[in-house]
């Protein structure tokens, strides 16, 4: 399992529980980069994105300017949310992480 619904990573990204670094890549990047994002509530910009057009990463104050940022190639998270593969989330595969979490 690697692909997730957006409307619940994005409830999840919103409520900012359990979310904190994760690492992802796009389907259709044949190098498979890895990206990485997160939620770090002690910070006043909380919201973080790293590997994308902004060199050494960039932070947001809500998950909606996260999701919406034209910084994946010129493109959103959202707008390629079929193209993400995630690989981890808090440092577990997404399988055991939809299964050992607390989610809203």
């Amino acid at each position: 399992m690697d692909k997730l619904e957006f409307g619940y990573f994005y409830k999840q990204l919103v409520a900012g529980k359990w979310i904190d670094e994760t690492q992802f890549y796009f389907a259709d990047d044949p190098n498979e980069t890895d990206r990485f994002l997160g939620y770090l509530p002690q910070y006043e910009l909380p919201y973080w994105v790293g590997y994308c057009d902004i060199e050494d990463g960039i932070e947001f104050r809500t998950a909606e300017e996260l999701v919406n940022a034209p910084i994946f190639n010129g493109q959103s998270l959202k707008e390629r949310w079929d193209m993400v593969r995630i690989v981890s989330i808090e440092g577990i595969g997404l399988g055991d992480w939809i299964t050992s979490v607390p989610h809203v």
